[in-house]
């Protein structure tokens, strides 16, 4: 059977939900034909005219790349400007990019774990957990039917808690109603009030997921009717944020900490803050432009946070308390061509994804 677009698309939005981009980023298929059979993929950090013309050498019909090409809404494609000329050049050449950016990096599997896993961090976690991101389901089931409607939710996404999964909450009480003439009930008689033994069933849920969790809640409930109700939670969710932070098996000197870091993330250059005494234990990272989550990096006590695009004035806010280590935005997220690698040949051994070896830093050192 062959592959197509749309197949590739739908598991890397299982992987990093649209839903978890950041409000002002533009994730997604930019441009092409999600139905068209897939020929090859390129796998790219950027897209720019050089990557087309690679895909094209290729004979890859889809760019997978962390930047969105497109950031900015388009109002002419007249070829003025680079951005314009390689949308150009990759719909003439029906080529679909798609973008897989913040949704990325906002997963505890994403771009920052990758990082982590680089810089050998254990015991890592979200730097800056998201709210507003889960839902809470309450529902009324029959005894009998309790363990039915929990698989069925329970396969849907529902009930997954950091490290523990098959989560809800259960209350048996008594459920009551009364069919009316045109009802089909499951349980009871026309115009007769039941009294039904049910329990109460909370489960909670990734708000994305509602449509799938309410189909199989539907699916599985024995009732003609269910009674449910939905309700958005102010948690935070553990494992969907900005930045990662984690611990170092052995705690290690300051300038040899940054010299590896240097090695690992074969940066050019390293700018940092001035280097403190204390040993490095706990490493906080952010992966492209992290400077807003300084003080979080200074609250979670990690001694460094490696992250980039930090502005001269905002090293000012290390204040002597955590090393601010800045390898560059494209060294941050080069490796992100490896994850993504990674994730999609574990689901599609057979098929040909291609790195990318167009270097699209758009910064030299000198």
């Amino acid at each position: 059977m062959n592959t197509t677009i749309h197949d590739i698309i739908q598991f890397l939005e299982r992987i990093a939900p649209p839903a978890y981009q950041e409000s002002y980023d533009n994730c997604g298929l930019l441009c092409g034909d999600r139905s068209a059979e897939c020929r090859g993929a390129l796998l790219t950090l950027d897209c720019t005219e050089a990557v087309v013309d690679e895909a094209i050498a290729k004979h890859c019909n889809l760019i997978i790349a962390h930047h969105p090409i497109i950031f900015r809404g388009l109002k002419k494609l007249t070829g003025n400007g680079y951005v314009e000329r390689t949308v150009l050049k990759a719909i003439r050449n029906d080529i679909a990019i798609y973008a897989i950016h913040t949704n990325l990096d906002n997963v505890h599997t994403g771009v920052n774990k990758q990082i982590a896993d680089l810089l050998g961090l254990k015991h890592t976690r979200v730097l800056v957990p998201k709210n507003d991101t889960l839902g809470k389901l309450v529902t009324f089931v029959p005894v009998a039917h309790t363990e039915q409607v929990l698989n069925a939710l329970h396969a849907a996404g529902a009930g997954n808690i950091g490290n523990y999964s098959h989560c809800s909450f259960r209350v048996e009480g008594t459920g009551t109603f009364k069919p009316e003439s045109d009802a089909n009930p499951v349980v009871g008689t026309h115009g007769v009030q039941e009294f039904v033994k049910e329990d109460r069933i909370e489960v909670v849920f990734p708000l994305h997921l509602e449509r799938e969790v309410l189909k199989a809640l539907r699916s599985s409930h024995p009732y003609e009717e269910v009674a449910f109700y939905i309700s958005t939670l102010r948690n935070e969710h553990q494992e969907v944020g900005a930045g990662m932070v984690g611990e170092l098996d052995e705690a290690e000197e300051p300038m040899a900490f940054l010299k590896r870091l240097k090695t690992k993330m074969n940066a050019s250059i390293v700018r940092h803050t001035p280097v403190l005494q204390q040993k490095i234990s706990k490493v906080a990272v952010c992966g492209g432009s992290g400077a807003s989550l300084i003080s979080a990096a200074i609250r979670s006590g990690a001694q460094v946070f490696v992250t980039s695009d930090v502005k001269y004035h905002e090293f000012f806010e290390a204040d002597n308390r955590i090393i601010i280590a800045d390898i560059g935005h494209y060294e941050s997220e080069a490796f992100t061509k490896e994850l993504l690698m990674r994730f999609l040949t574990e689901k599609f051994p057979t098929f040909a994804f291609n790195f990318s070896t167009t270097v699209t830093n758009p910064i030299s050192y000198l």
